[in-house]
């Protein structure tokens, strides 16, 4: 029976975000992506013209999720602070939820890969900051911009010690007695 459309591009992006989910996380290539999927290195480039494509697909994956639950958050919830925690605490959910993810998001998978995708990764971080910012601006927050760009570093913090610790220490562990500095 063949494969519906699309397939087996999604198998080779769960395969690799399976792979960045190691603990003990090392460079991925083509070839180890290949043996994992037991296809050829070719079979993977009929679907993807390099592997900074699969990456983008990755980023894509991340901007779907994350931005649909955002607008989510944004149209139900009418209190600035409360959607701004919302938003924080999702950003979180998702990463401990998407361990691999997590490599994509903190940049750790995309050294040495082309520039391009790091920069995808920084348009993601001003967009998720600008929501941030819009959510306490409409909580009348005088110093919105700076607070949104603190809660961002900090859920970036506690993404990269979720990665760094072996995917040990979740991100969202220590969310509920933390927010009351972030949102004061």
């Amino acid at each position: 029976m063949p494969r519906a459309k699309g397939e087996r591009r999604l198998e080779i992006l769960k395969a690799l975000a399976q792979m960045l989910e190691a603990p003990k996380w090392e460079k991925i290539t083509t070839a180890a992506l290949a043996a994992k999927l037991s296809v050829s290195e070719a079979a993977l480039y009929r679907h993807f013209a390099s592997k900074a494509q699969m990456y983008e697909g990755l980023i894509e994956f991340i901007e779907q999720s994350v931005f649909t639950l955002a607008n989510k958050i944004s149209q139900d919830e009418a209190d600035g602070r409360r959607q701004a925690e919302k938003l924080t605490e999702m950003l979180l959910a998702f990463a401990e939820k998407n361990p691999g993810m997590v490599r994509v998001m903190t940049g750790d998978a995309l050294v040495g890969e082309h520039e391009r995708l790091q920069a995808r990764m920084n348009q993601f971080y001003d967009r998720f900051e600008a929501t941030l910012k819009q959510s306490l601006r409409t909580a009348d927050d005088a110093d919105s911009a700076a607070r949104a760009g603190a809660i961002l570093r900090y859920a970036i913090g506690c993404m990269h010690q979720f990665g760094k610790s072996g995917f040990s220490r979740r991100p969202t562990e220590s969310f509920s007695a933390q927010r009351r500095y972030l949102l004061v």
